[in-house]
């Protein structure tokens, strides 16, 4: 249905910027988390700025895709979603201001302390941008978000069991996308120090991201019993699956140095679980509310359609 092209532009937008944003974030991630290994600190803090500088902050136009296509095809439930969860997502603003701001003077300055505030700041909000906007894919996905303006409770919305399980579980997922292409990166390079501690990293923090995943599963059979429904049946249960062998499949080529391979079979499980939330989540947008009842009218859903279109033919090449 036309109603449904938009939405399948949103998902694919929410997994470029999980991709690209997650393993930029990640980075910051290490930052903080930088010593214990061959390499020395300044050394992995050295290699994560200059591995992520390609794509620094410039993957944050997959997020304002996501926004403009949203509240363009969906105003409603846009509408809904901004003012209820309007605090996470301050946060998460917040975050990525001081993220910028930290990277962008870091070269500037002068003198060791100064230095580690900045290196702090920039990777505290590398840790609390992706959970705050995990706590809103949270909050929607276990139905906290009622169909409004502000109609829902503008802090339970989004600390609650269901909401922090996924904030983590954002965290660790960056965390375990930028340590692959840490590792990548370095042996590409011959870096075998930085190769050896990003291996071990990568393989630590996928460990501790498919347990998360499991808790999470868990939890929301007890806080989101609907969305758990979704992912345990049928196509979301399939690209639940999916995802875990993903996951497992970029454990085994870590362990055995093909960080190449590894790279896109980790980038893969983290698309196919934003589409299995997608699919498991379907027809419903919000509570009461579904993708053909939020979305706007025929003429709107044209426009939003032919302009990405056009777009994508434009830029892609």
């Amino acid at each position: 249905m036309l109603t449904d092209i938009p939405i399948l532009f949103v998902l694919l937008g929410l997994i470029a910027y999980n991709i690209l944003a997650g393993a930029d974030f990640g980075a910051g991630f290490w930052t903080l988390f930088a010593g214990g290994g061959q390499a020395s600190v300044a050394e992995t803090r050295a290699h994560a700025r200059h591995t992520m500088g390609p794509v620094w902050e410039a993957n944050h136009v997959w997020l304002i895709f996501v926004l403009v296509v949203c509240w363009t095809a969906y105003p409603v439930a846009y509408a809904s979603i901004v003012s209820t969860l309007a605090v996470p997502l301050l946060i998460a603003a917040v975050g990525i201001i001081m993220r910028g701001t930290s990277y962008a003077l870091s070269g500037q300055l002068t003198g060791a302390r100064v230095q580690q505030i900045d290196e702090r700041v920039f990777a505290l909000s590398s840790i609390l941008t992706p959970f705050a906007f995990g706590t809103v894919a949270g909050a929607i996905a276990s139905g906290r978000v009622p169909v409004g303006n502000a109609a829902g409770d503008l802090m339970t919305s989004w600390l609650n069991p269901a909401s922090i399980v996924i904030g983590l579980l954002a965290v660790a997922n960056s965390s375990y996308l930028a340590a692959v292409y840490l590792a990548a990166d370095a042996h590409r390079r011959g870096e075998q120090a930085l190769a050896h501690d990003f291996r071990w990293r990568a393989l630590g923090a996928g460990v501790v991201t498919g347990g998360l995943a499991m808790a999470s599963l868990g939890i929301m059979y007890m806080d989101a019993r609907p969305i758990w429904a979704g992912l345990t049946s049928g196509w979301g249960l399939v690209m639940l699956s999916a995802s875990a062998v993903a996951g497992i499949t970029t454990l085994f080529l870590v362990w055995n140095n093909r960080f190449g391979p590894a790279r896109v079979a980790a980038a893969a499980a983290v698309a196919v679980i934003v589409m299995g939330w997608g699919v498991a989540q379907q027809p419903t947008f919000l509570p009461g509310l579904t993708v053909s009842q939020a979305a706007a009218d025929r003429t709107t859903l044209v426009a939003v359609i032919v302009a990405i279109a056009i777009g994508a033919v434009i830029l892609l090449p």
